[in-house]
């Protein structure tokens, strides 16, 4: 039995990908079942841990992956429990410390994911993994589920290293891409116009090539929406920073992510 913990907005459209691939799988989330009709929901961590063999956590932070994994629920030690998948975005330091922490006969494996909600609606996201090989061969049934893309980064760690490098580029692509739009108003340049141009031109990225289908391009910051996401995985790479090299430029970054306002559309 699958066990996802944690349905969110991708957590749950995890769950239904998998359910729809033919897996046996339920979920643990803190709202009640009610909220999610036509999926085999709980709040019940009990009831959750039972004839559990592989656990996915899709929560926030590590503080609620310690809470799932070692706290109340302490899901680390639910009977007959082989593997544990991390698949939120945490700080690769942080996530390597489980290894201390859940029982030697638990196989640990690290799949941060990338698309964002529509990819998990679609089951096209991209997954950066961590963990022993005959592990991920194991799982690669479940990933292919819920995902398209599947990137081996080496042992368990390695994945969510690589996602929070991902994130921090693309974190940096939201920032200076909101900053130029920004300073095109300002110069009564057209958006869209804009946005063509830097499509084919030096300037390209991910966030302006798909600014019109990117469900947070014109959010501002709050702590519970994409824009604040991006502010926590900063932080989790930062806390991974390689002694020595600067922090300087990812600060800062993190910084103008904050600062972000609502963008209005250019025809509002």
């Amino acid at each position: 039995m699958i066990g996802l913990c944690g349905c969110g907005r991708m957590g749950q459209p995890m769950l239904a990908a998998l359910l729809a691939a033919g897996f046996e799988a339920k979920g643990l989330d803190i709202r009640p079942p009610s909220d999610f009709a036509g999926l085999p929901v709980t709040n019940d961590p009990k009831t959750f841990a039972t004839g559990l063999s592989t656990l996915i956590t899709v929560v926030r932070d590590a503080d609620q992956t310690d809470a799932v994994l070692f706290g109340a629920a302490n899901l680390a030690q639910a009977p007959g429990l082989e593997r544990i998948m991390i698949c939120s975005t945490l700080s690769p330091r942080y996530v390597r410390s489980l290894a201390g922490r859940v029982p030697q006969a638990v196989a640990l494996i690290d799949a941060p994911m990338s698309g964002a909600a529509i990819a998990a609606q679609e089951a096209r996201l991209s997954f950066m993994l961590g963990g022993a090989e005959h592990e991920l061969d194991r799982v690669q049934p479940f990933l292919a589920a819920m995902g398209r893309h599947f990137h081996r980064m080496g042992d368990f760690g390695a994945g969510s290293a690589a996602k929070v490098l991902n994130n921090l580029l693309a974190a940096s692509n939201t920032a200076m891409t909101r900053l130029v739009l920004d300073w095109a108003d300002a110069q009564q340049i057209d958006e869209a116009k804009l946005l063509a141009l830097i499509a084919t031109s030096s300037g390209q990225n991910w966030f302006a090539s798909g600014f019109e289908t990117i469900e947070f391009a014109r959010d501002g910051y709050s702590d519970d929406n994409t824009i604040g996401i991006l502010v926590k995985d900063v932080e989790a790479a930062l806390d991974a920073a390689p002694e020595g090299f600067s922090k300087a430029l990812p600060q800062l970054v993190q910084r103008s992510i904050a600062a972000l306002k609502p963008r209005a559309r250019f025809s509002d």
